[in-house]
């Protein structure tokens, strides 16, 4: 029997795993605010095209104001918004869920224990997507990058209760987003999260303030030296809190932290020279930047930072990028390549 999914957010991320839930025979449907993504979606359905294929599929679109047609209640929903619209979604959705239903944060960041204080954390169930790139540049198409073919090397999805049990709700999302990536259920939900919002933290911002794609961050050596600082800054303070914080882009959390040792970071110097995939891809929040949309650095970057204070270790990497993105974000400055030196003087290299 095919569950009733509510996805609260149909951005790239959200459309890409609906489309495939919805292919499986999933009875899904998308609530979102940009007026012609629902509108194409509702008369041509939604495209997913790209490294794992390329169909369409008819969907069930809403705007937020058809919601409250919603007449029959959703056995769970996907939170797949923007970090800082996280609050105002978890209320606007948890009326449409089942009393017994539950929540799942499809999202970048540190949004689970948000979810959990307005559902409550018994509730909320965390999803890391790890290593996936799309984008959704026009209404009712979300593109897949990466190589063709299904098996990328790698686990995309982790599901986790914030308890750190292993249920069996966490296993069968599980075993339904493997249909579209290779998926688990992790009894680690905050060392999953700690690594991706490194991973994160290491790309998205610096993408976003100098316009360059993954394979012209490879190439810079600034820009490697910067992201693997930003990395460092980041495993040194999860490892602080004392967190399992698992590998990071595939290297472990210690090695990151250790990147001041010489022979370390050539080490990883010449792995991130190797880094930068088959298409030269604008990281997520380059995307909402592109687009003119407010950026999550707060939630990323920022994060790391107030982590940071509260640990006693000093994050100036990822304090010049949140200072350079907020420039971004009021216009005060535009993207351009100009702004890897104005980190690199901000940090004091």
């Amino acid at each position: 029997m095919a569950d009733k999914i509510g996805i609260m957010g149909a951005g790239a991320l959200g459309s890409y795993v609906g489309a495939f839930l919805t292919k499986q025979g999933e009875d899904v449907t998308f609530i979102d605010m940009w007026p012609e993504h629902v509108e194409t979606m509702r008369k041509q359905g939604l495209r997913a095209s790209g490294s794992q294929g390329d169909f369409t599929v008819p969907v069930k679109a809403m705007h937020l104001t058809d919601a409250q047609g919603i007449n029959e209640p959703f056995d769970y929903a996907f939170v797949a918004m923007k970090s800082y619209d996280t609050e105002w979604a978890t209320h606007f959705i948890r009326r449409y869920v089942k009393p017994t239903g539950f929540f799942i944060s499809l999202q970048n960041c540190w949004n689970d224990p948000l979810i959990g204080s307005i559902v409550g954390p018994e509730r909320e169930l965390g999803c890391v997507a790890s290593h996936i790139e799309v984008a959704l540049w026009e209404p009712g198409h979300v593109i897949r990058g990466g190589e063709v073919g299904r098996d990328h090397g790698h686990v995309v999805f982790r599901l986790g209760e914030q308890s750190g049990m292993i249920t069996r709700r966490a296993e069968n999302v599980a075993k339904k987003l493997d249909g579209i990536d290779a998926a688990y259920a992790t009894d680690n939900l905050w060392g999953e999260r700690w690594s991706k919002l490194c991973q994160n933290g290491m790309g998205n911002a610096i993408s976003a303030m100098s316009a360059l794609g993954s394979q012209d961050m490879a190439k810079d050596p600034r820009c490697r030296l910067i992201r693997i600082q930003l990395a460092k800054e980041g495993a040194q303070v999860g490892l602080a809190m004392g967190l399992n914080v698992v590998d990071i882009n595939g290297k472990p959390a210690q090695m990151w932290a250790d990147a001041d040792k010489g022979d370390v970071f050539e080490e990883l110097d010449d792995f991130m020279s190797r880094r930068g995939g088959r298409v030269n891809w604008l990281a997520s929040m380059a995307q909402d930047v592109k687009k003119g949309r407010h950026s999550e650095v707060d939630f990323m970057n920022g994060l790391i930072c107030e982590k940071g204070r509260e640990v006693g270790i000093l994050t100036p990497f990822n304090d010049a990028i949140v200072e350079a993105m907020h420039s971004i974000d009021n216009g005060s400055i535009k993207p351009n390549p100009g702004t890897v030196d104005q980190i690199m003087r901000a940090a004091g290299r």
